[in-house]
């Protein structure tokens, strides 16, 4: 699989920015949402090949979008693979986002260098 588009929801303005900078640098296309409802209508909507979704996120947060996004009906959307990124680090919280589908968790602060390097093994 090729990732050429990345879907970026994050809620903090400044951590969208800095990765939208990273990624666009890297040579991606990226598309931004601030929360988990507009994370899942942007993907539904774009069709992007990753979503990096933050956990913590007012109303719909980063394990029920994930949950929406991997179990939808739709199979295009439901391939999507999302890689969840938090503050979040105890281990019942990577396995609990591995449990709605996420294909992998980082634990923030994440280096460009790591955040590139999954990106590239996917």
């Amino acid at each position: 699989m090729t990732i050429q588009t990345i879907l970026v929801v994050e809620p903090s303005p400044i951590e969208r920015a800095q990765l939208s900078g990273v990624l666009t640098a890297a040579g991606y296309r990226v598309l931004v949402a601030a929360d988990g409802e507009e994370g899942v209508a942007v993907a539904r909507r774009d069709r992007p090949d990753l979503v990096l979704m933050e956990v913590v996120m007012p109303g719909l947060n980063g394990y029920q979008a994930t949950r929406a996004l991997t179990r939808s009906d739709d199979e295009a959307i439901a391939r999507i693979p999302v890689i969840l990124i938090s503050n979040k680090g105890q281990d019942t919280d990577k396995v609990w986002g591995l449990r709605q589908g996420a294909i992998d968790y980082l634990v923030k602060p994440v280096t460009d260098d790591e955040l590139l390097m999954r990106i590239a093994d996917i």
